[in-house]
């Protein structure tokens, strides 16, 4: 630490009032520059070969990785839905008998877009689940979506004043079938992705229930 030391004038020694002005200032700024000095300099920064801390690894299961869709505002005139159960008729809701939705992590639910999800599965199973997503989504980025299905060999035609797009595939490892059903109506897209679970009637029942209210 940066030590202070000062002198006494000698009694015969007279100063001037502005020489002894300047005097204290200086000890002023000397005094202030002996609490910089005292100040604790910041810790140094870890070194680049010091390991990063590792993070613990989520025990909590997710649900299935779901294709995109171009969701987004649109005009329309179809409310969304509040209750997936609602929108299923009774021989459906009889196939899905025992099956949870909207389990935690499957990501069931109303999305920030307003679109709601309805989730069918336990989570983490790979296996076996069924996904429904609702939502608005404009009419030229939606058509050109289902246009590209399309070309990817989707099935595409115009049911009931709507475009419908499916396609079944084997799943790359496991012995069950996936696929996936597109319906696009009034600014409404119907998406529903599934894993082994696809009760006959499933989004024609959803069909129903939004527009032949």
């Amino acid at each position: 630490m940066l030590r202070l030391t000062t002198t006494t004038p000698t009694p015969s020694v007279r100063h001037p009032r502005g020489a002894r002005a300047a005097v204290l200032g200086g000890l002023v700024a000397m005094a202030a520059l002996a609490v910089t000095a005292c100040t604790a300099a910041p810790a140094p920064a870890p070194s680049a070969s010091s390991p990063a801390p590792t993070p613990e690894a989520s025990s909590t299961p997710t649900g299935p990785v779901l294709a995109d869709f171009p969701f987004g505002p649109s005009t329309s005139t179809t409310p969304l839905p509040d209750d997936c159960r609602a929108i299923l008729t009774d021989s459906v809701l009889a196939e899905l008998d025992g099956v949870p939705l909207n389990a935690p992590g499957m990501g069931g639910g109303i999305r920030p877009d307003s679109s709601r999800v309805c989730a069918w599965g336990e989570p983490g199973a790979a296996a076996t689940w069924l996904v429904t997503v609702i939502g608005f989504s404009p009419y030229r980025e939606a058509t050109d979506a289902l246009f590209a299905l399309g070309n990817d060999g989707y099935t595409c035609y115009e049911p009931d004043g709507g475009i419908r797009c499916e396609r079944t595939w084997e799943h790359d490892t496991l012995p069950v079938t996936q696929g996936r059903t597109l319906y696009y109506r009034d600014g409404i897209i119907v998406d529903t992705q599934y894993s082994n679970l696809a009760p006959a009637g499933y989004t024609s029942a959803i069909i129903a229930a939004l527009w032949s209210r």
